[in-house]
């Protein structure tokens, strides 16, 4: 069934109650899945032991690498896929969408099998001790097969939203979550099964989480069609270019992260990395309220950018920024206000080093709090008008080079634990430049120029 221009509210519609449609159901199910994360950190920091919430946060790096090919097929490909339904294209919507599908199985299945033979040289490499490695492979091996479910749903999440379907996303991630949640008490504190029964719990979740978005093909209402023969492959090539942003975004990011696990242990020990997975879970919960209204922007914006609406496009941008600098705010306030509290949520009351240190490293970067919102609301905002290199550019400069940057050369100058301080002057530093890009490719620019080449 094909949606005219005419009844879509997101190219007619009011503005703030569009957004908030589209962000509200995002936010939510994004915030499930933070939830069940948050949950499985605080059962194995007060169930099992700090040193698993360790071992769990080496993993991090390793794992960003397939989520970063998942969020380059799932955002590439919805922005592509969104500019196509924008032009009222049905059949060639449905092309991109099955590409994207299909090819992340099939990655996921190659990522498996290349984790599985290699487990112990990758763990060693991720900077695991022999006693953490004995600790963390039984999760690990279930996790590499969860991931392939993880993977799958994800780009299928992103593509079921574009149709409109957000309340069927969101409560796959919702059911999933409780799901999660439900098993890790059972499992972990009921049970006593650690490390092995938390993924238990999650393989359980996104087992769920999958079968509920397939229900989105048995609706005869859907404009999406899962094409076994979907045409020409080569525009793999550009729905990658154009997620491309949101891949260097998210591995970057890991390979930050697997820098500062080496710095850590080196200058901290296994105390550090426990103490910074608290901070890890903070950073966690306010990126996916932002990748959630990130989400629904990018939506907006490119079925918008088809249909050549640059008002429109400004108007959703600015609801955007308003809403991430009110909850960035927020989440700050809370952070320098009850420190203790949020410590104590995640470290056994034994782990006396580990709440300290973690209390101090919250001290050195809460300002990365108030602007990393922001970077990637931009940076979305420029893959959402299809321009993937300016939104590289970005997501590498507040996910890989300057922090990576700053943190190599603060550590040689700086006592201790102050190199920490790189990682919000980093983000800064980044919104500064992210403003520049996005007032030169605004939407009135990026439009005439479009409708210049057309002529």
């Amino acid at each position: 069934m094909q949606a005219s221009n005419t009844d879509n509210d997101v190219l007619n519609g009011p503005i703030i109650s569009t957004f908030f449609r589209f962000a509200i159901p995002s936010i939510l199910g994004l915030l499930a899945i933070t939830t069940a994360s948050i949950v499985d950190g605080i059962f194995i920091g007060q169930f099992v032991s700090s040193d698993g919430l360790a071992a769990i946060t080496l993993l991090i790096p390793f794992f960003t690498l397939i989520f970063a090919v998942a969020l380059m097929f799932s955002i590439g490909g919805a922005v592509r896929a969104g500019s196509y339904l924008g032009q009222n294209k049905i059949k060639a919507a449905s092309a991109v969408f099955s590409k994207c599908l299909i090819s992340i199985f099939i990655i996921g299945l190659l990522f498996m099998s290349f984790s599985l033979i290699l487990d112990q040289s990758i763990l060693m490499l991720l900077g695991a001790t022999k006693e953490l490695i004995s600790l963390i492979l039984p999760y690990f091996h279930i996790i590499c097969v969860v991931l392939v479910l993880q993977v799958t749903s994800m780009v299928l999440y992103y593509f079921v939203r574009l149709d409109n379907r957000q309340k069927l996303g969101t409560f796959a991630l919702v059911a999933g979550a409780l799901i999660n949640i439900a098993l890790d008490a059972l499992f972990i504190i009921s049970l006593e099964m650690g490390l092995r029964g938390a993924a238990l719990a999650t393989l359980a979740a996104h087992v769920v989480q999958l079968l509920i978005l397939s229900t989105y093909f048995l609706s005869k209402q859907r404009r999406l069609t899962l094409l076994w023969c979907p045409g020409n492959w080569s525009e793999l090539i550009k729905i990658a270019y154009n997620g491309l942003s949101e891949f260097v975004n998210e591995l970057s990011g890991g390979m930050v992260i697997l820098l500062l696990n080496w710095l850590l242990i080196i200058y901290q020990g296994v105390s550090g990395l426990a103490a910074f997975a608290v901070i890890n879970y903070l950073i966690f919960i306010s990126l996916m309220i932002y990748y959630g209204i990130a989400d629904a922007l990018h939506l907006l914006i490119s079925q918008n950018h088809g249909a050549a609406r640059a008002k429109r496009i400004g108007d959703f941008l600015i609801t955007a920024m308003s809403l991430v600098l009110v909850l960035s705010l927020l989440l700050m306030s809370v952070l320098l206000l009850y420190p203790q509290w949020l410590i104590q949520l995640f470290l056994q009351d034994n782990a006396v080093k580990s709440q300290q240190l973690s209390a101090q490293f919250i001290l050195l970067v809460w300002p990365l709090f108030i602007v990393n919102g922001l970077n990637v609301t931009l940076s979305v905002y420029l893959t959402a008008m299809q321009k993937p290199l300016p939104s590289m550019i970005v997501a590498l400069s507040r996910g890989l080079l300057l922090p990576a940057a700053l943190l190599l050369l603060f550590v040689a100058w700086l006592p201790d634990k102050q190199f920490l301080i790189a990682l919000p002057l980093a983000e800064w530093l980044t919104f500064f430049l992210a403003l520049v890009l996005c007032w030169k490719y605004s939407p009135s620019n990026i439009i005439q120029k479009n409708s210049e080449r057309e002529k």
